[in-house]
């Protein structure tokens, strides 16, 4: 019997410099991805953060730190109701473009919550990319996010990151007429691939209750336990 994956929830959040209805590029690989899991019977959510007043800082709410707004802390539930998130974005200058930062950086602020087990609060979530662009990069960008992303306490799958580039240097964008892109064996590939290993990571941590909580429990080594590091107080 093949597994379900009705019960899961996927986050894309889309870090276009183009704010809504702009075309995104980057959209058009997102959809590839959307459409996969939707036909498994996720629960898909998505939103381009650049639509958003999105503060920038390290906070989990930037007002308390001089901000006069900032939609963060909403969109942050969110992140927190998905167990699969993809962070999707563009290449600029051969790097992630702004928008993919600001958005790591506010993943990052709610990183030292913990969660019921008083593991971070991430745990047992799956985590992956997509990137798009004209110019080389693709994969330098797609380390930067994964390595982010498992850093906070996501699940990385194998091929946790698909993209399309087309020929480096100035040419067509994915979407753009003649392009090449959506038509593109590679990427379809790899966007097919690491959407289905999403799910299965997912699936296998939601089954599982989780990431086993013994070793790593900050809310245990708080309280002084060491998880069977050399210490004379261990207890």
């Amino acid at each position: 019997m093949s597994p379900r994956y009705d019960d899961l929830r996927a986050l894309f959040v889309n870090c276009t410099l183009k704010r809504s209805p702009e075309r995104s590029n980057t959209q058009g690989l997102v959809d590839v991805s959307a459409r996969i899991m939707e036909k498994q019977g996720v629960g898909v959510d998505q939103f381009r953060a650049v639509d958003h007043d999105i503060a920038t800082g390290v906070w989990p709410d930037m007002t308390e730190h001089g901000w006069a707004s900032d939609e963060w802390p909403a969109l942050q539930e969110r992140v927190m109701a998905a167990d699969i998130l993809v962070l999707a974005g563009p290449i600029w200058l051969g790097d992630n473009g702004s928008v993919t930062k600001t958005v790591i950086e506010r993943l990052y602020a709610n990183s030292s919550v913990l969660n019921e087990r008083g593991q971070y609060a991430y745990y047992g979530k799956a985590g992956g990319c997509l990137i798009t662009g004209n110019e080389d990069g693709l994969k330098h960008c797609a380390m930067n996010i994964l390595y982010s992303l498992q850093h906070l306490g996501y699940t990385i799958p194998p091929q946790g990151d698909a993209g399309w580039i087309g020929e480096a240097g100035p040419g067509p964008s994915y979407l753009d007429e003649g392009s090449g892109g959506p038509e593109n064996d590679f990427t379809n590939r790899n966007t097919t691939f690491m959407t289905w290993n999403l799910l299965h990571v997912a699936r296998m941590l939601k089954d599982a209750g989780g990431i086993p909580a013994h070793g790593n429990q900050r809310s245990e080594w708080e309280a002084g336990c060491r998880f069977d590091f050399e210490n004379p107080e261990h207890r």
